[in-house]
C-alpha cells in the first residue's frame, strides 16, 4: 500500500506540475480556457499557483494529505468548469484536459483514503505545523 500511495501521489503531482508551463507562459489554450471562464489572466495565474502548491505538497510525505485535499478542490473546480461552461472537449483536445482532471481527482481521492487515519483536526494541525 505504501508504494501504491507513492505512485498515486507522483501521478497527480506530475499532471499538476506539467500544466504550469502552459498557465505561466500564457499558452493560447490556457488563455482561451480562462477567457471562456471570464477570469483571464488572474484566474489562470491563481490556478497555476494553487496547482504548484498542491503538486509540491503531494510530493512531500508529511504534507501529502494536505496536497491531496488541495488537489481535490482544484480538480472539482476544473471538472465543473468543463461540465458547465467549457465542454469535455476544449479546442479539439479530444477531452485530454478533462481526462487529466479526472485522473488527478481519482488519484488524490485515493491518497486521502489511504491516509484517512490522519483526517482529524489534530492530525491536520500536525500536518500544517510542519
Amino acid at each position: 500500500m505504501k508504494h501504491l500511495g507513492l505512485i498515486l501521489r507522483i501521478i497527480a503531482a506530475v499532471i499538476l506540475l506539467q500544466t504550469l508551463f502552459f498557465k505561466f507562459t500564457g499558452a493560447p489554450e490556457s488563455i482561451y480556457i480562462f477567457s471562456q471562464l471570464g477570469v483571464e489572466p488572474y484566474g489562470r495565474w491563481f490556478s497555476g499557483l494553487a496547482e504548484l502548491a498542491a503538486g509540491i505538497l503531494l510530493l512531500i510525505s508529511r504534507t501529502q494529505l494536505l496536497g491531496a485535499l488541495a488537489a481535490v478542490s482544484i480538480m472539482l473546480g476544473a471538472i465543473l468548469s468543463h461540465l458547465l461552461i467549457l465542454g469535455i472537449v476544449v479546442q479539439d483536445d479530444g477531452g485530454t484536459l478533462f481526462t487529466l482532471a479526472l485522473v488527478v481527482l481519482l488519484s488524490s481521492l485515493s491518497v486521502i483514503y489511504l491516509n484517512r487515519h490522519q483526517l482529524t483536526i489534530a492530525g491536520l494541525k500536525g500536518i500544517i505545523k510542519c
